[in-house]
């Protein structure tokens, strides 16, 4: 029997992942500040990413912890560090005093977000270049992903997610879409494969608009993408108008998290 630790299971991608990574003879051990009724074969801790004590104590017997708690959009800077980075540090550092050989942490494209149509498809390996302090909290979450995997040998995928949601939101998430069954079947790779070491992978869908960033990375775990957000295409085009190749969204992987909107002062 296996034992996942979940963080921040009570968010967006969190739950779209609790039926999707639930098998026969797995746990799945869900952890929140925000409170959670579990189902048939999951446990609820409810506690805080920053709460060393409380993390140690939740990752007691885990066979691997997924990572995707923290502040989920940009934020002032002090929540950020507080939550995002020493959060993440918690995470980690618990996950090592107890003894657990895998962590699976959620990045974003936002730790490259200033990589332009230029650079496509991003490679895994690319300068960071993020967009906001969040973008910048993930690129903080992969350094000490490479930390823990070189200095204890711990197994770390970052799994750097574009944009997941039941359904694509908008005319760019055609090319950024992770749907809800893929990014069960990439975090489901990133648990199976077999002593990955570290790494860095994009989660995205097979969309046909796709091809902003490498899914070489995430193949070798054995990833196989099967939806595709073209089907909500003539949906979402009907509903925003024809796709405008020149809107500014378009000019950065980050999109309007490289907009002077999210500039410290509007914070």
């Amino acid at each position: 029997m296996s034992t996942i630790l979940i963080t921040g299971a009570a968010g967006g991608v969190g739950t779209l992942l609790r039926p999707r990574l639930a098998r026969t003879g797995r746990i799945l051990r869900l952890l929140d500040l925000a409170e959670l009724v579990p189902a048939a074969g999951e446990e609820a801790v409810r506690a805080s990413v920053t709460d060393l004590d409380a993390m140690i104590e939740a990752c007691q017997g885990v066979d691997a912890v997924v990572h995707l708690g923290g502040q989920a959009t940009e934020a002032p800077w002090q929540t950020i560090l507080d939550v995002n980075i020493n959060g993440t540090y918690t995470v980690f550092e618990a996950a090592r005093r107890a003894g657990v050989p895998r962590v699976v942490f959620a990045s974003s494209n936002h730790a490259v977000g200033y990589h332009t149509p230029a650079d496509y498809p991003v490679a895994e390996n690319v300068t960071p270049l993020p967009d906001t302090y969040y973008g910048v909290s993930k690129v903080a979450g992969e350094g000490l992903g490479a930390l823990y995997a070189h200095r204890y040998g711990m197994d770390v995928i970052c799994v750097r997610i574009l944009s997941c949601f039941p359904e694509p939101t908008n005319l760019r998430a055609l090319s950024t879409w992770l749907s809800p069954d893929d990014a069960g079947r990439l975090f489901e790779a990133c648990l199976a494969a077999e002593r990955p070491g570290y790494r860095i992978v994009y989660g995205v869908s097979a969309n046909t608009r796709g091809g902003w960033v490498s899914q070489a990375g995430a193949r070798e775990l054995g990833y196989e993408p099967q939806d595709d957000a073209e089907i909500f295409a003539d949906k979402l085009i009907a509903e925003f108008g024809p796709l405008d190749p020149q809107d500014p969204v378009f000019a950065h992987l980050g999109g309007p998290f490289c907009f002077p909107s999210l500039d410290a002062e509007n914070l």
